[in-house]
């Protein structure tokens, strides 16, 4: 079963949070509430946040195990999936933050694990740096705290450029992305159906679900900025995760486990910046363990 319970985010925005699974069983201590903020009473919650371009529905298998213990919800964050899409301006760090607070609050789940991919894994440190009443864990998948520099902005602006939007079929989708993108290395298959489920057909055929433009407003805050501050703020249980071939190299996510006043450490191998995505089971046996100390 997939549920949607919308979520008013920051200035009013409307998003989408999406359960996967049938809520979880009573565990330990009695049962799941019912919308209350915290308590023994309820299973512990998780929020699933995506990265740049992605959608909730790509956390779909981890949710799944997930909820089979915990509530397990994932957010389509502004510009995303099948949330609101607000003017570029408020694409702002701030914003993000704010959204993701929310949905802790409006929906029970906290104190919270968050689990994030690249842009959302930023939005979850920030958070846990902010209010760390709401947050118990954390989980960074492929995300780096330095600054990428003015020249990443210019490449993806040429990149969002070279996409031949748009695509007749799915089947080009998933082509394009998992083979004929300049930025793919070798064939690709989870990159290329990545892509294909962030693609909505028009009479023209099939185009992204979100705005170029507004993504690209989106990652300016870790182009031009670094987050090591904030990372150092975070006080609960944190676990880095990076893929082997991921955007994370293992020298900064290292750091990054040295800077968290209490971080650890896993990587995956055969994986790229898609971690969870690219090898499902291998992401689970990475994850399930920090998550079972840090919910038990």
């Amino acid at each position: 079963m997939v549920r949607r319970i919308d979520v008013t985010g920051a200035s009013g925005t409307r998003l989408a949070a999406w359960e996967f699974a049938d809520p979880p069983k009573s565990g330990p201590g009695g049962t799941r509430g019912s919308g209350s903020s915290g308590g023994s009473e309820q299973a512990p919650g998780v929020l699933l946040l995506h990265g740049l371009m992605g959608r909730a529905s790509h956390w779909a298998s981890t949710a799944r195990w997930l909820a089979e213990r915990h509530r397990a919800v994932a957010l389509d964050q502004r510009g995303h999936g099948q949330s609101a899409k607000p003017p570029e301006t408020e694409y702002t760090r701030e914003a993000y933050v704010e959204d993701a607070e929310a949905a802790l609050e409006e929906l029970g789940l906290a104190p919270a694990v968050l689990i994030g991919h690249a842009m959302g894994a930023l939005t979850a440190w920030q958070l846990a740096a902010r209010r760390p009443d709401l947050v118990r864990g954390l989980v960074i998948c492929d995300m780096r705290a330095s600054a990428l520099g003015a020249a990443s902005q210019r490449e993806w602006e040429e990149w969002f450029k070279s996409w031949p939007v748009p695509f007749a079929t799915l089947a080009d989708v998933r082509k394009w992305f998992g083979e004929d993108d300049p930025w793919v290395e070798r064939p690709n298959t989870s990159r290329g159906e990545f892509y294909a489920e962030v693609m909505a057909e028009h009479e023209d055929g099939w185009r992204p679900v979100f705005e170029p433009e507004q993504m690209l407003k989106s990652r300016e805050a870790w182009v031009y900025d670094a987050h090591w501050e904030e990372l150092a703020q975070v006080r609960c249980p944190t676990l880095v995760v990076r893929g082997l071939d991921g955007e994370l190299g293992r020298a900064e996510a290292q750091e990054m486990v040295r800077v968290l006043p209490d971080g650890r450490y896993a990587e995956v191998v055969d994986a790229g910046h898609l971690v969870h995505y690219d090898q499902p089971e291998a992401w689970r046996v990475a994850v399930e363990p920090f998550l079972d100390e840090v919910l038990r």
